[in-house]
C-alpha cells in the first residue's frame, strides 16, 4: 500500500485526549485543512549541503537523492507521519556518512523552500565512530514546509545535530524518528523564530547500551507566532543517559508548547535521564506551556525527574542595566539573549555557537523593530 493510501486510511484518527494532539488539532497543520486530502506536491525545495563556512564539505559524506522511504521508530504517530511520506514523494533524501568520518568544520545543510507547499524526507545513516557538528537551516517563503527524518546513529559516533526554522511565513511540521547505537552520544538543538505555526514530534530512542542523548531548545516566539513542540525520549536499553533542556522566550501574543514524554522500559537498569521546561514571557498577552511527563517501567535507575518553570524578566536585573547605560529595548535584548544562551551554549563547538549567537542577535532586533 502506498503512502497516500494509507494516510487516507488513518487520516481522521489522531486522538485529542493525545499530548501530541491537544494543542494543535490536525486539521490546523493540514496544508488545506481538509484533512481527508493530500495535496499534489509536483514541486521541491531546494536543497544543499556546505560547509558552514562556505567551503567544500570534506569527503567521506554525501547527499543523495532516493526512491525509498526510511524506517520510523515504533509507536511513532501514523497519521503525521504517512501524510509526510505522501507529499515527500518527490524529495527523498539519505545523508550519509562513512565509518570514521570526522570533520573539524561545522556542515550546513540548507533547506531553501518557496513553494506554496514544501516537504521532503531525510534519512540518516551515520557510520560508525563519525564525529562531526551539523545545522539543518530551513529557511524560504513556503506558505507550509514538512520535514520528515528518520534513521540511525552509528555505533560510538558523536554529533552535534542542530535544526533552525528562519521560514518567513507559513506552517512547518517537523517529525524526527532516530535511533541511537551502542555508545552513540547525540547533542541535538533546535532554534526556531520563524514561521507562523509549528508543529514539531520529536522522537528518539536509545536501544543499545551506553548512549547519550541531549535535546536542546532555544525557542523565540512574537507577534502571533504558535509553536507547539512534543519531545520523547526512549530509554530501551541499560546504561543509557539523557537530557532534555528547552527555553522558550514569549512576546506579543504568541504561544509556545512544549510537552515532554521520557520512556524507561523494564530491563533499561542504570537509566539517568531528567527533563526541564524554562519559560520567559515577555508581554502580558503572551502564553507559554510545559508539560513534562515521565512512564518508568524499571526500578534500578540512576534518577528520573523533570521540573518547569515559568516567569516575566526580572525587574531587578533590568534595573541595573539600565543603571548601567542601557536603553530599555537593549537591556531586554540582552535578558532575553542571557535566558536563551543558556541552552544555546550547549549546542556546539565555540564556532557553531558563534554563528548561532549572531543569529539570535539578528533576531532580536527584529523582534525590537
Amino acid at each position: 500500500m502506498n503512502a497516500i493510501n494509507r494516510y487516507k486510511e488513518v487520516s481522521g484518527t489522531t486522538d485529542r485526549a493525545d499530548h501530541l494532539w491537544r494543542y494543535t488539532p490536525w486539521r490546523k497543520v493540514h496544508p488545506t485543512g481538509d484533512i481527508d486530502t493530500v495535496p499534489d506536491v509536483n514541486k521541491e525545495p531546494k536543497i544543499r549541503l556546505i560547509n558552514l563556512d562556505g567551503t567544500e564539505i570534506t569527503k567521506g559524506i554525501s547527499l543523495q537523492k532516493i526512491d525509498q522511504s526510511g524506517e520510523v521508530l515504533p509507536d511513532v504517530d501514523v497519521v503525521a507521519t504517512t501524510f509526510l511520506k505522501a507529499v515527500s514523494e518527490n524529495s527523498k533524501w539519505v545523508l550519509k556518512t562513512e565509518r570514521k568520518f570526522v570533520s573539524r568544520t561545522p556542515i550546513l545543510l540548507e533547506i531553501d523552500a518557496n513553494n506554496d507547499i514544501d516537504s521532503l524526507e531525510l534519512i540518516l545513516d551515520i557510520g560508525e565512530m563519525s564525529e562531526f557538528e551539523m545545522v539543518t537551516l530551513i529557511k524560504g517563503e513556503t506558505k507550509w514546509m514538512g520535514l520528515l527524518r528518520s534513521g540511525r546513529i552509528g555505533n560510538g559516533s558523536n554529533i552535534n545535530d542542530i535544526t533552525v526554522g528562519l521560514q518567513k511565513k507559513g506552517v512547518l511540521l517537523r517529525l524526527d524518528s532516530i535511533s541511537l547505537g551502542r555508545d552513540a552520544n547525540m547533542n541535538t538543538g533546535t532554534v526556531s523564530s520563524g514561521s507562523q505555526r509549528t508543529k514539531a514530534d520529536l522522537r528518539y530512542r536509545m536501544s543499545e547500551n551506553g548512549s547519550n542523548l541531549q535535546v536542546l531548545g532555544s525557542i523565540l516566539s512574537r507577534d502571533d507566532m504558535y509553536l507547539d513542540y512534543h519531545i520523547e525520549i526512549q530509554h530501551d536499553a541499560p546504561e543509557t543517559f539523557s537530557r532534555l533542556k528547552w527555553h522558550a522566550a514569549c512576546g506579543g501574543k504568541s504561544r509556545t508548547i512544549g510537552t515532554g514524554m521520557l520512556k524507561v522500559a523494564k530491563g533499561s537498569t542504570g537509566t539517568d535521564a531528567a527533563q526541564n521546561f524554562h519559560n520567559l514571557l515577555l508581554s502580558k498577552d503572551a502564553e507559554a506551556d510545559g508539560i513534562p511527563e515521565l512512564e518508568v517501567s524499571e526500578s534500578n535507575v540512576v534518577g528520573c525527574g523533570h521540573g518547569i518553570a515559568n516567569g516575566p524578566i526580572d525587574e531587578n536585573q533590568e534595573f541595573y542595566l539600565h543603571s548601567r547605560g542601557y536603553s530599555k529595548s537593549d537591556a531586554r535584548s540582552a535578558l532575553i539573549a542571557a535566558f536563551l544562551n543558556s541552552t544555546l551554549t550547549k549546542m556546539g563547538s565555540p564556532v557553531l555557537h558563534g554563528w548561532l549567537s549572531k543569529l539570535l542577535t539578528s533576531e532580536l532586533e527584529v523582534m525590537n523593530n
